[in-house]
């Protein structure tokens, strides 16, 4: 696995997905190591005068033929407003990789991918790496949002197993939410793994319902990660082995170690 480490990545390019959304790819300037899906970076905002921390975002993706990784953006504020606006050609200050990835499945395992909104970015990076490693992963992928709009990337789940989609309005796939479609109301228990990453309330219920069925499952947190490395303690969350930093034992937790 490669080391932590500060450096200028160049936006290679920028790519708008939706309203809000972006895909920034960015390409280092040595060689990439080995990057584990469910790690995250830290990105300095120097062109917001309002946004003092810097910026918390899981890796999309890597290609280590180009030497780039992706981040998948969404415009929410002063910080990420100024990070979707960087043009092709300009140089972001990023930590990374930082943190803990999933838990690789062993040959042949079925396994189970929820997304909700740009949850689904270390998602897909989890299941572009179970193709490449060749660990013959019968993947499902469901992924929700609030509308058909706000679905983004399902082309590129579809290109790794099925894919499943709710939206509460229901303008693509099931009307509801992410718990309310059968893949995980009724047949959970056919899954070998479920891996969850998105909106809090959504993985708890992902994780409860993986629980009942006596399921593996993995969650990727979201808290607020402000250093990376433990410091600030903006990130700490209660688990079964006392107060821990997700930014350096997690983000990604076994649902069991966690006090939910």
């Amino acid at each position: 696995m490669m080391n932590k480490t500060v450096q200028n990545l160049r936006v290679l390019s920028n790519i708008q997905l939706n309203r809000d959304h972006h895909l920034l790819e960015l390409q280092a300037p040595v060689k990439l190591e080995q990057i584990a899906p469910g790690q995250f970076v830290n990105v300095r905002v120097e062109k917001s005068q309002s946004t003092f921390l810097r910026r918390p975002f899981s890796i999309y993706g890597v290609d280590y033929e180009k030497n780039t990784m992706s981040l998948f953006i969404k415009d929410v504020g002063p910080g990420s407003h100024v990070l979707t606006s960087t043009p092709e050609g300009e140089e972001v200050d990023v930590v990374f990789p930082l943190g803990n990835g999933f838990s690789f499945p062993e040959n042949n395992k079925r396994i189970l991918l929820v997304g909700g909104g740009f949850g689904i970015a270390p998602l897909l990076f989890f299941a572009q790496e179970l193709t490449k490693l060749n660990l013959k992963a019968d993947i499902h992928a469901l992924v929700g949002a609030r509308t058909a709009d706000d679905l983004m990337e399902l082309d590129s789940f579809a290109q790794y197993g099925q894919v499943y989609t709710t939206t509460e309005d229901g303008t693509h796939g099931l009307k509801g939410r992410v718990t309310d479609h059968s893949v995980l109301s009724d047949n959970l228990q056919k899954f070998d793994g479920v891996y969850t990453c998105g909106p809090e309330p959504m993985m708890k219920a992902v994780a409860a319902k993986a629980a009942a069925a006596d399921v593996f499952c993995e969650v990727s947190l979201e808290n607020t990660m402000a250093c990376g490395f433990g410091v600030c303690l903006c990130c700490v969350t209660e688990t079964t082995s006392g107060h821990q930093c997700v930014c350096t034992d997690g983000p990604v937790f076994n649902i069991r170690d966690l006090k939910w």
